[in-house]
Order: C-alpha cells, then structure tokens, then sequence
C-alpha cells in the first residue's frame, strides 16, 4: 500500500493590488521573491474583478494594499483579494495595509456617527483575513478592532535614524522634539528617547469638531528657543495643521523646523502649504504612493518596505514582531 506523504514545508506567497504597485515591488525584493501574477480589471459598471495566475492553495498570503485615493475603490479591491485567496484555499491570509484606510474615524466624537475604522476592520474579518500588519495607526486602540493578531508597526526609527544622522550632531543647533497637540505626547516620549533624550514640547491647539481638516495652533508649551524642532505627526493630510504648528514655533524662537511623518495623504492644498512653510525639510515615508507633481526640493521620501519585508519575514517564520513595536527594531 503506497504512503501519502504530507508535506509541512510552507509556502510564502506576497500580492500587490493595484494602489501602490511600487511598495509591494520593493518588499518583494527585500524578500527574495515575485509578486504573484494577479489580473485586475473593472467591468463597464466598475464592479472590480480579480484573479490570480498561479495556484495559491495551502500558501501562507501576505496581500499588500495601501489605501489611497480613490480609497473606497483600493478598499474594495483589497477586500476582493482576500476573499480570492479564501477561496482558492491559502492557508493563512494576512493583509498588510502600510495604511488603514478610515483610521482616523476611530470613536465617536458625537451622537450618531459611525465608528468606521472598526468596521473596516470586520470587512477584513468577514472577507477571510487571519492577521493584519500595518504601520503607525492613528490611535492605538485600533488593534483591538480586528479579531485576531495585528502587528503594529513603527515607522520611528527610518525617521530617526535619518534625522538623528542628518541634524544630531548639533551643526544645525540643538535638537528638540515637538508634538502637535497634546494628544500625541507619548508618541513624542518615544521620538525624544530615540533621539538621545532631547527636550520634549507641544502645541497647544484647539479643534472645531464640526470642521473637519481645521485647527487653530494657540501656543507652545515647552522651550524650544535656539533650538532645531523636530515637528512629528503620523498622517499629513491637507497640512493645515503642522504648518500652523511651524509657523507657531518659528515665532517663539525656534532655530528651525523639520516636519516629519508616516503617512504622507498630501491633499490639496498641502504641497502648497508644506512649501510655503518654515520648515527646512518635510521627511515622510511611503506608505502611500506618492505622485510625481507632489514632489518638492525640501521633501524626503524614505522607504518603509524593509520594515514590512522584516515582520512578514517573522511572521512567515514564526518569529516575533514585538521588537519592531516599540521603535528598537
């Protein structure tokens, strides 16, 4: 009687839709791999259809969307993608979303509001995904939204390598870090601890909640006079605000500002404003895609794929990622 033999060697398979081509390019390179061939296409309605070249059965996925405008539209094929995969039989799906579309809806300000960031999170879940990586969330808390593992990554130490190798040995003045609003101090703790201890500051700023994209920068709450600030945020949008919060710091002393961020969204009429601004240079990875007329001579675009490439590594491997959670990657 002949023996069926199971084979336990796993198999490793990344795919890219069609937001961010390039990024899941560069992962797979840093992996050693290719993309699996995948046709994409939307039919006369502008349903979207997707298929996969090659089969993907009892294959460990890792399916790479970033949300980007249109983001409804990358939303849906990413969604699409996985419930491909679950169908075609892939052992374990992770999604990996450089940037989780919605996140920034993440409670609820007010009384009938949807809290969308955690919907989005059960559209993956239903749609077949096991596990989710992405990088920087907007709030924390959002881990707690998917029913399973979420690896959240840190894009603070790219930053602060570059900045640290850039700005921190003291020829542009001393370095101090600078938090938006109060909000995000703890972020600022780890950029400060990073950075060698620097001196930490905020800005002090009030929000109308029924405009969204609108803040007023009131004043800064730290000393930051003579010295270079390192202004961090995780999502650069229209740039209102971390503009306003460079203007408030240049009129209190500062030496200089340099913007950095994740996710660089970059609507109009940001590259205006970010040009416009003090800032000496504006540092952003690319988590998501960015087009060749948003370029500018003081933007910096550095690479998150070697950070993506290493937790897919790990989880492919059954390693851990918590190394990479805290920025001491």
């Amino acid at each position: 009687m002949s023996e069926i033999k199971k084979t336990t060697e796993k198999n490793l398979m990344v795919f890219s839709g069609r937001a961010h081509p390039g990024l899941a390019a560069e992962v797979a390179k840093e992996l050693d791999i290719d993309l699996v061939p995948t046709s994409a296409y939307e039919f006369a309605n502008s349903e979207i259809y997707v298929r996969y070249e090659e089969s993907v059965r009892g294959c460990d996925a890792f399916v790479i969307q970033s949300h980007t405008a249109p983001v409804n539209e990358w939303i849906m094929e990413h969604l699409i993608m996985v419930d491909a995969l679950k169908r075609a039989s892939a052992k374990r799906i992770t999604v990996v979303m450089p940037f989780w579309g919605y996140s920034r809806q993440d409670k609820k300000h007010r009384g009938r509001e949807p809290i969308s960031a955690r919907l989005m999170a059960d559209l993956f879940k239903t749609a077949g995904a096991d596990r989710i990586i992405t990088v920087d969330l907007h709030a924390d808390q959002l881990q707690g939204f998917f029913d399973g593992p979420v690896d959240h990554l840190m894009a603070l130490p790219i930053l602060t390598d570059y900045i640290s190798a850039k700005y921190g040995d003291g020829h542009m003045g001393q370095l101090a870090v600078v938090s938006p609003d109060a909000g995000r101090i703890k972020v600022a703790e780890r950029w400060s601890e990073r950075l060698g201890g620097v001196p930490l500051a905020f800005i002090h700023k009030t929000r109308n909640i029924d405009r969204p994209n609108e803040s007023v920068a009131n004043r800064v709450v730290g000393d930051v006079k003579g010295r270079m600030c390192v202004l961090t945020d995780d999502i650069i949008d229209t740039g209102g605000t971390i503009v306003k919060a460079a203007e408030a710091l240049m009129k209190d002393g500062a030496a200089g500002v340099i913007i950095a961020a994740t996710h660089a969204i970059l609507s109009d009429p940001a590259v205006d404003r970010l040009k416009n601004s003090p800032a000496v240079e504006v540092v952003i990875t690319n988590t998501l895609p960015l087009a060749p007329e948003k370029e500018f001579d003081k933007l910096t675009c550095l690479s998150i794929a070697p950070l993506l490439s290493r937790a897919i590594k790990e989880v492919f491997e059954d390693g851990s990622v918590t190394s990479m959670f805290d920025g001491h990657a």
